[in-house]
């Protein structure tokens, strides 16, 4: 009898693991899009606080412990039930949107449609921020008309051609992950800001290592300290730092319009131009639809 309630015990424990893996899988997917983040993917998915407490179990006693090479201590502290499921699931997503269906190759091949698909992405994302607020006051308009001029300088100053250094990967891994973390924001969009979009995720797909190690280091560090940090802001400034993101959201839409080589807002219409317009309203209502149905789930828990 107990052989049985063992064996269905850990029937559960597999069960529980492979719907972990999925849901990693989810988080990957939307981190491959930029507009999409992993963060909202793990909030709609009721894992967002699980994610950040997993994150932030990789502590300084775990570090010590590994330092003193006391494997067993270090193994047991972090939460790698949680972790390590969730980790494979996001590398299954991240190697499928990248040789299977390979994103990076279609920016190159078709950028006026995925722009389109991205801006509709991110233009979604700005309204599911600003709508959960539920308006803002003058302080806050004044915090997101500074997040648009802080923006539109800082990707203005992003140079088109960026250096392919061991040290520029670290620093982009580190703020993509940053990125990823936050509900709302992608660490693929600042990817594609800091030109490193294709590259990396073209490492990525084809196991470049000179790539992916300084790239996970410094995700890897990102993780670690921005896990504290976010905590601590959004625990306190919630709404000052959603309404600073929107307004670096809104900025970056005049970097990747997909009609911006044209002298006009528009082009003359045709059959491509009909097409990234559809995809742009695509990406707008999927995003929106996401960002709702997360909501109504935090409300229906808290309720």
């Amino acid at each position: 009898m107990r052989a049985l309630e063992n064996g269905m015990n850990g029937l559960r424990a597999v069960r529980a693991r492979a719907l972990l893996s999925a849901k990693g899988f989810c988080m990957g997917m939307a981190d491959v899009v930029p507009g999409v983040s992993g963060g909202t993917m793990a909030f709609i998915l009721g894992i967002y606080t699980e994610f950040i407490a997993a994150i932030k179990s990789f502590d300084g006693a775990t570090l010590l412990a590994l330092l003193r090479l006391d494997f067993k201590t270090a193994l047991r502290r972090p939460h790698f039930g949680f972790v390590i499921p969730l980790a494979l699931g996001i590398g299954a997503a991240l190697l499928f949107f990248t040789r299977v269906v390979p994103l990076p190759l279609l920016l190159e091949q078709r950028p006026e449609e995925v722009y389109s698909l991205f801006c509709g992405l991110i233009a979604g994302s700005i309204v599911s921020l600003l709508w959960d607020l539920r308006g803002l006051s003058v302080l806050e308009f004044a915090l997101l008309a500074l997040g648009v001029v802080a923006g539109y300088t800082l990707f203005g100053m992003a140079p088109v051609q960026t250096p392919e250094a061991a040290w520029f990967i670290a620093l982009s891994g580190a703020l993509a992950i940053c990125a990823m973390m936050l509900p709302g924001v992608s660490g693929s969009f600042v990817l594609l800001i800091l030109n490193k979009y294709t590259y990396v995720f073209n490492a990525i797909g084809y196991f470049r290592w000179s790539v992916l190690i300084p790239f996970a280091v410094g995700a890897v560090v990102g993780l670690i300290l921005f896990s504290r940090l976010l905590s601590f802001v959004l625990a306190r400034y919630y709404r000052f730092t959603v309404v600073s993101i929107a307004g670096l959201l809104m900025a970056s839409l005049a970097f990747i319009w997909p009609f911006r080589e044209s002298e006009a807002l528009f082009p003359d219409f045709s059959r491509s131009v009909l097409t990234s317009l559809a995809l742009l309203l695509l990406g707008f209502i999927a995003v929106v639809s996401i960002s709702r149905r997360a909501a109504a789930q935090s409300r229906a828990a808290s309720g």
